[in-house]
C-alpha cells in the first residue's frame, strides 16, 4: 500500500537527453493547467539491471522498493522515453521488471492508473509508443487514446502537451 502524495502527476523520463527536456515542459505546462508534478528520471537512479538470477539471490533492492512506493502515491503518470531499437529503452524495461516483481500481483502498481505516453526519438517513435502502450494495457493502464510523438523535424508543439495533460488529468484511477 502507497503512502497519499501532495503531487497528482508523475513525469517520468526514461533519457537525460531530449526526453528530459520534454518531460520538463510537461512539469511547465502542467503547473499552469494547476497539476502538482513531479520529475522521475530514471537515468539518476542506480537501479541493477533486472536479472532473475539477481533476484532470486539478492532479493529487490531497496531503491525498487521505495521507486514503487514513490510511483504508486501519484495517481497519474506521463511516461517520456526515446526508441531504442524499435521498441522501449532498457532503463524504462529493467524499472519495469524491478516493480513488477514486488507483491503476488505484479499489475498491482498499474492497474486502473491513467498513463499518457510522449516520446522525442531520433527515428519515428511510433515502434516505442505502440510497445509502450502493449506493454501499459497488458499491466492494466488507462493509456490515454492520444499521445505525442516529436523529433528535431517535428518538435512538440505547447498545445499538444497541454491537451495531453488535459485529457490525462480528468481521467481517475480505477479502484479495484
Amino acid at each position: 500500500m502507497s503512502m497519499p502524495s501532495k503531487n497528482n502527476l508523475l513525469v517520468i523520463t526514461a533519457s537525460n537527453g531530449e526526453n528530459l527536456q520534454l518531460a520538463n515542459r510537461f512539469i511547465q505546462i502542467s503547473k499552469k493547467l494547476g497539476a502538482t508534478p513531479e520529475l522521475l528520471d530514471l537515468t539518476n537512479l542506480d537501479l541493477p539491471l533486472y536479472n532473475p538470477r539477481t533476484h532470486a539471490q539478492k532479493g529487490i533492492p531497496p531503491l525498487a522498493k521505495s521507486l514503487s512506493l514513490q510511483m504508486g502515491a501519484i495517481p497519474r503518470w506521463v511516461i517520456c522515453a526515446p526508441e531504442y531499437n524499435g521498441s522501449i529503452p532498457p532503463v524504462f524495461t529493467s524499472a519495469l521488471a524491478w516493480l513488477s516483481v514486488q507483491g503476488d500481483d505484479f499489475r498491482h502498481l498499474f492497474n486502473g492508473r491513467p498513463i499518457a505516453m510522449a516520446s522525442f526519438s531520433g527515428g519515428g517513435g511510433m515502434e516505442l509508443l505502440l510497445s509502450l502502450r502493449i506493454q501499459l494495457t497488458h499491466l492494466g493502464a488507462q493509456v490515454v487514446g492520444r499521445q505525442l510523438m516529436s523529433n528535431n523535424n517535428k518538435p512538440a508543439k505547447d498545445e499538444s502537451i497541454q491537451d495531453l495533460l488535459q485529457r490525462l488529468m480528468q481521467m481517475e484511477p480505477i479502484q479495484l
